[in-house]
């Protein structure tokens, strides 16, 4: 443990700062992947685990359109349509099919899909390391905040993620589209009963959570280095934010990823050997006193 360090860190108000940003950054990147997971949970009762990947693809998409036209506007678009059209695809040509099935035949499907397209990246992309650079337009001088210093990619990032997250909020509780689709969360016979056709709604709502996560990927892209199997880290993390805010919920996965967004900047300094635990540990203390999640209601 480096408590003295975490000590001085915490006396700083340039180390704060620093920090904090580095705590949003992760926790929004990690609130667009969770929401998504959240969002296919909370509707079609599906745990899709092959959500880490779709964060890959769309940092992959977001990199071969930024590489062809220099544009990060247009690469952020690709990014994230691209893989909301692969989620509706893999959601109406696979997932549609074990709806309502095992548990263990949901995952055994999407981790078909993770080797799938770990391999596909490899053969288009290669397997090298690669970087898709920063974008001329945030190619500036550091913003001073309280005394510390933040990129301002960096504070773009924060921005259009919470700008993201605001305008999923608004189509899940402000509009029609939103009434159905909670409506299908509560009883989705019923639903198709009224006359929705609930296939097309289905396929809708995992198109939304997969363009999220391709969102996040191509956001990120400047600033990770795109490798094949980089889904997975994000993938475990979500999935603790998920748990964390509560099954089903937008606001918890967007409280509980800021949560541990700040817990691993500051852990990283005060207990660098256990970063991932104290993460694990917040998961655990939640499963322990509020099974459901901060914002979380039990499903039937």
């Amino acid at each position: 443990m480096e408590l003295e360090t975490l000590a001085a860190c915490v006396a700083s108000m340039s180390c704060v700062v620093t920090q904090i940003i580095s705590g949003l950054i992760i926790g929004v990147l990690l609130f667009l992947v969770a929401s998504g997971v959240t969002l296919i949970f909370g509707v079609l009762k599906v745990i899709n685990f092959a959500h880490g990947s779709f964060y890959m693809l769309g940092a992959y998409l977001a990199y071969t359109a930024y590489v062809v036209t220099g544009s990060y506007t247009v690469a952020i678009v690709v990014g994230a349509l691209g893989v909301a059209l692969f989620g509706i695809l893999f959601e109406r040509f696979f997932i549609s099919r074990v709806y309502g099935s095992n548990v263990l035949m949901q995952l055994l499907v999407c981790y078909a899909f993770i080797l799938i397209l770990d391999d596909a990246v490899k053969i288009i992309w290669g397997s090298e390391y690669l970087s898709m650079g920063m974008p001329d337009a945030f190619r500036l001088p550091p913003i001073r905040i309280g005394g510390g210093f933040a990129p301002p990619f960096y504070l773009f990032l924060i921005a259009i993620a919470i700008a993201i997250g605001f305008a999923l909020w608004v189509i899940v509780e402000r509009t029609r589209f939103g009434k159905i689709v909670r409506a299908a969360a509560h009883n989705g016979d019923m639903v198709s009963a009224l006359g929705i056709r609930t296939p097309y709604l289905y396929a809708a709502v995992f198109g939304l959570g997969s363009l999220l996560a391709g969102a996040a990927g191509a956001l990120a892209g400047p600033v990770r280095s795109l490798t094949p199997g980089m889904g997975f880290s994000i993938l475990i993390m979500s999935f603790v934010v998920t748990v964390v805010g509560g099954m089903g919920s937008i606001a918890g996965a967007f409280v509980a990823a800021l949560l541990i967004g700040v817990t691993r900047s500051f852990g990283s300094i005060g207990f660098p050997l256990f970063v991932d635990g104290l993460m694990f540990l917040i998961m655990t203390l939640v499963l322990i006193f509020k099974p459901t999640g901060l914002f979380g209601r039990r499903f039937a």
